[in-house]
């Protein structure tokens, strides 16, 4: 059964970082593109950043460059979002998805894989 598990959400203040996992069983990371969403309340989902299984380009949100990084660890199947000088706009549920492609897509509809999402919250 293929399964994408999320962890290390959480609350954090202004300026602070964090990094948000994902781990897939069922299928391997490398051989598909992958991508981190985020849905605020009353917004539509968002991606944040995706890397491509053909090369390894990356796409960021112009919101997040500079700040945010994704990575992935074929040794554990994982994939990471770090997360530094985070604002309270970037509060929302952050979600890791899989596209079983090669390409790099940006809207949720063609992700075939998701994680069950994970809570971000940036406050004081």
């Amino acid at each position: 059964q293929s399964q994408l598990v999320e962890s290390g959400g959480g609350l954090v203040q202004p300026g602070g970082s964090l990094i948000l996992s994902c781990a897939a069983s069922g299928f391997t990371l490398t051989d598909y593109s992958l991508a981190w969403f985020r849905q605020a309340p009353g917004k539509a989902r968002e991606a944040v950043s995706a890397i491509t299984g053909r090369d390894g380009s990356a796409y960021y949100a112009d919101a997040v460059k500079g700040r945010f990084t994704m990575s992935r660890d074929s040794a554990v199947n994982t994939m990471y979002l770090h997360m530094s000088s985070l604002k309270p706009e970037d509060t929302a549920v952050y979600y890791c998805a899989v596209f079983k492609g090669l390409l790099l897509p940006t809207r949720p509809q063609e992700y075939d894989y998701w994680g069950q999402g994970t809570q971000v919250t940036v406050s004081a």
